[in-house]
């Protein structure tokens, strides 16, 4: 507080926020609403919407002709502004964050398939290791058939076979991390 001011004076001081800041709250919430739009549909059910926003987004995934798309997203943008919308922004971003999850599961257990397949018995020996409970001779043969494909420019039937056995390792216990 200010020497000399009275409180009557700092009740009546409104922060007052810049037509800069504004418009980049606008188009943050704007951002927002295309991600809404884009986002897919088992994961837009699951977000806390009011209906009148719920019911403006599905329409704006309706439309097929870019200027009335663009018209209703500046809609839903203008609905954004209106609200509070740190439970939806939580949600949206938990979302994203499960999907950053499961992406990089998935290339972790591709890294260990090239690895595998590029790798000598070492590499094998290694992740046995970590995984005893895993099928040894499956493994060995996925490897081994996956290792001819590729010298012999055929598709890589044998490395999605060993990329799925790796997935389903990797969801019963995690794979280690690669050294």
């Amino acid at each position: 507080m200010k020497i000399g001011m009275n409180e009557s004076t700092i009740e009546n001081d409104i922060i007052e926020i810049s037509k800069s800041q504004r418009k980049r709250e606008a188009n943050e919430l704007l951002d927002l609403a295309k991600h809404l739009i884009a986002m897919p549909e088992s994961v837009f059910k699951k977000l806390p919407l009011d209906q009148d926003l719920r019911d403006e987004v599905e329409f704006a995934r309706s439309i097929k002709a870019y200027g009335a798309r663009k018209r209703q997203l500046m809609t839903v943008g203008k609905m954004l502004r209106r609200r509070d919308n740190e439970e939806l922004l939580d949600a949206v971003n938990n979302s994203n964050q499960k999907v950053r999850q499961v992406n990089a599961r998935f290339h972790h257990v591709e890294a260990w398939r090239d690895r595998l397949v590029e790798g000598s018995n070492e590499v094998l020996t290694e992740l046995l290791e970590q995984i005893p409970d895993a099928n040894v001779q499956t493994l060995r043969q996925l490897i081994r058939n996956a290792k001819k494909e590729a010298q012999l420019n055929k598709s890589p039937t044998s490395a999605r076979k060993l990329f799925k056995l790796l997935r389903e390792m990797d969801s019963g216990q995690p794979l280690p991390p690669l050294l």
